[in-house]
């Protein structure tokens, strides 16, 4: 088996629902490189936005509020919120954080920036311990540890629009557009369809729920239903789309601008977090060990992205980016990892006996002192 690299970036096509066209380039790349947004009619996304704009006014006599913004503290919800409020909306933010023992000071210390530059800002907190037992249970039966956890990251949003009659709701980036996700993403700024994503499966919180965890506990993972978005006449937008320069390197600078606080020293470095970027994952650390696992069961990880957003920025060569990928793809630093288990209460050896399974063996062996290493050949460039 071989896995082949976007003729323009560094993007695969082992990527889940990726699409690539007769010429081997990616859809990213086709949509969103800067050759590409060179020739979009930002007129014309403008009028959209501006008709979005003010059927999001239009419904606020309820709440008060024009729409939801999804956030975290970080680069792109920083910004997101900024620009919003800049084009004279009043938006309610609504954060749905990780577990204490999960979210590090500096997502903490993110969150309450943003705050403080003035939003309304609900916290959604799912109960830690099933959380936590929904994670364990999402890595062995998905070898992925945050299936649970983002379904409650983007179901708290419809939740809360619909609890508080806010039908408007932005989000950032669009998958299919910025990754090549396309199943459940779209390649303009419509979003309603979004729970349809590979990682969300539809929004059934059954699906990475132990049998031991009641119903009950899954308020806040369980999606709503389409004729409940229907009924409630909601709108999901991704915010991206409408704007000219949003992507991971402007969003880092005008967020540190307005206080975002990024990795730094040994936290930084990219051997030691499988990126380039200081300024992503800022509130948690088991995203290293997850992009690590998403290494081994698809042939790319946190760096193959991060480039590939640079290389559509003009940043640098694909020739620079190859050797980043090779030298960064799947790194992390042990820290994480026990972190990551004693989080869970399992052994790392428990850790990779519960993941091994899931690991591409078409892509990958293991060599003599037990670690998974890429196959000579499979990675065609």
């Amino acid at each position: 088996m071989k896995f082949h690299r976007c003729k323009t970036c560094v993007e695969t096509d082992l990527r889940p629902t990726s699409k690539f066209d007769e010429n081997g380039i990616c859809l990213p790349c086709r949509s969103v490189s800067k050759k590409s947004l060179e020739i979009i009619d930002w007129d014309k996304r403008e009028e959209i936005l501006q008709d979005i704009i003010a059927w999001g006014k239009a419904r606020s006599d309820v709440s008060g509020y024009d729409c939801i913004i999804g956030v975290s503290g970080g680069k792109d919800s920083t910004v997101q919120a900024l620009y919003a409020r800049e084009k004279g909306l009043n938006p309610l933010l609504v954060s749905c954080v990780y577990p204490p023992e999960q979210v590090t000071h500096r997502g903490v210390k993110n969150l309450e920036n943003l705050i403080e530059l003035g939003f309304d800002t609900i916290i959604v907190q799912p109960a830690p311990l099933s959380s936590k037992e929904m994670m364990l249970y999402c890595l062995k039966t998905y070898g992925n540890l945050f299936n649970s956890s983002e379904l409650a990251l983007y179901s708290s949003l419809p939740i809360t629009a619909i609890r508080y009659n806010i039908p408007l709701i932005l989000l950032g980036e669009n998958p299919a557009l910025a990754f090549g996700t396309a199943v459940g993403g779209s390649e303009d700024y419509i979003a309603n369809n979004m729970k349809h994503t590979n990682t969300l499966q539809g929004g059934d919180p059954r699906a990475f729920a132990p049998p031991s965890i009641k119903d009950n506990k899954l308020y806040w993972y369980r999606y709503p239903q389409d004729d409940e978005m229907q009924r409630a006449d909601l709108k999901l937008v991704y915010l991206g789309y409408f704007m000219k320069d949003f992507n991971d390197h402007t969003n880092a600078r005008v967020a540190i601008e307005n206080g975002l606080v990024t990795r730094d020293g040994e936290e930084a470095k990219p051997e030691n977090i499988g990126g380039i970027q200081p300024h992503v994952a800022l509130d948690d650390d088991f995203v290293i060990i997850n992009q690590m696992m998403k290494y081994l069961k698809f042939g790319f990880g946190k760096c193959t992205q991060e480039v590939g957003v640079a290389l559509r920025a003009d940043l640098m060569s694909r020739d620079e980016a190859k050797e980043l990928v090779k030298k960064y793809d799947g790194s992390y630093h042990q820290s994480y990892m026990d972190k990551l288990c004693r989080y869970l209460q399992i052994s790392e050896d428990q850790f990779w006996e519960m993941f091994d399974p899931f690991v591409n063996k078409d892509l990958f062996y293991k060599n003599s002192d037990g670690k998974w290493i890429l196959k000579e050949g499979v990675d065609v460039w």
